[in-house]
């Protein structure tokens, strides 16, 4: 496994802004994206926040992390030999790239030659039977000896079969929480032995104890950074079935091992089936379909590409707040649709939707799509 190419690097001034700016409340990795294009730095993001929070009406002033915070987390990195890793850099996954909204800042330990690897994804049943873990394991095995790089979310089960079988030719595992606490506890020796050839990864701060919602922000990096997906064993509502619809949302292949009708394990992977997904008895299912993909790399792009023009035409003015507000509801819409229907500047359009989501008033939905929060802002 030869060393990732050299490439951009941000400052470790630059470093401590982003992490200061993605770690504040209500900055998400899509917002975060548009106040540097908006502002060129995260520098002088972190100075503009008040103000666009109140533009947005903000009904609290969120806080911001503090300059000693940033840096001992860190710190905290170091102590475990891991480090934060930007979305520009040559160290970040190539494929999360091409996600929507990929997260701006990784923390990254182990060998990130790893990510060079073509990856498949492999998840599944946490309670899986003996003959799901094995198959995971010969899966993993199987298509790691082929020079595939093997990821899954080290929950047990199935993620704990497939980093098992692919621990000598590297994996990667993603953590819903934080790096210094491998979850579950059990896996931390896992995490050990995944880090000598391959790595562990998060978005989430250090310290951080998974709660309930983070398992689905892990399960989107998890199909995010692979070709395609494999789910081993999933019931009918698992968070397997979770990444495989986020796997197909992204444009990567969905792949399913075909289980018993009468074994409730096997409900979701017999629906995947049933909806289109490959079907999967041996390695060479998945290589055979993977293939054709691997010589397709993503370019290496800017840390963001097409930013709207926010120096094209003068900032919203408040009649323009209520006109885009106004447009805006409980269902998602287009925010092309909402250029349209307003007649706005699409640099003012994205600029309001900015001091919305910064208010905690904005949601953000798969494709681009845009929802208004309505409560306590």
């Amino acid at each position: 496994m030869s060393e990732p190419a050299a490439g951009p690097r941000l400052t470790d001034r630059q470093r401590l802004s982003w992490l200061r700016l993605i770690r504040t409340q209500n900055v998400g990795p899509a917002s975060f994206r548009d106040l540097i294009n908006r502002f060129g730095s995260a520098e002088v993001a972190l100075e503009m926040l008040p103000e666009l929070m109140i533009s947005g009406g903000a009904n609290r002033m969120v806080r911001i992390p503090s300059l000693a915070e940033a840096e001992a987390e860190m710190e905290a990195a170091r102590r475990i030999s891991a480090r934060f890793v930007g979305i520009g850099e040559a160290d970040y996954p190539p494929l999360l790239r091409s996600m929507d909204n990929p997260p701006p800042l990784l923390a990254v330990k182990g060998n990130a030659a790893v990510f060079r690897l073509p990856g498949i994804a492999i998840v599944g049943a946490r309670n899986a039977s003996l003959a799901g873990i094995k198959m995971a394991r010969m899966l993993a095995a199987d298509l790691a000896g082929d020079g595939y790089g093997i990821i899954s979310g080290l929950a047990r089960g199935i993620d704990t079969a497939a980093h098992q079988g692919s621990l000598l030719t590297g994996t990667v595992g993603v953590l819903a929480g934080g790096l210094d606490l491998p979850y579950p506890p059990e896996n931390a020796g896992l995490c050990d032995n995944i880090t000598e050839r391959g790595a562990i990864i998060s978005e989430m701060p250090f310290g951080w104890q998974p709660r309930a919602q983070d398992f689905p922000r892990r399960n989107r990096l998890v199909a995010g950074a692979a070709l395609g997906l494999v789910v081993v064993e999933a019931a009918q509502r698992s968070g397997s079935l979770i990444s495989a619809r986020l796997a197909g949302e992204m444009g990567r292949l969905v792949f399913a091992v075909p289980g018993s009708p009468l074994d409730p394990r096997a409900a979701g992977t017999n629906g995947l089936l049933k909806d289109g997904a490959t079907l999967v008895t041996e390695a060479s299912d998945i290589s055979r379909a993977i293939l054709p993909l691997t010589g397709m790399r993503t370019p290496d792009p800017p840390p963001f590409e097409d930013p709207p023009d926010f120096s094209a035409t003068a900032p919203p003015g408040e009649s323009d707040r209520a006109k885009v507000i106004e447009a805006l509801g409980p269902t998602p819409v287009p925010v092309d649709e909402i250029i349209r229907h307003t007649g706005l500047h699409p640099a003012q359009v994205f600029m309001v939707l900015l001091e919305l989501d910064l208010a905690g008033r904005l949601e953000r939905h798969a494709g681009g799509n845009v929802s208004l929060v309505f409560g306590d802002g």
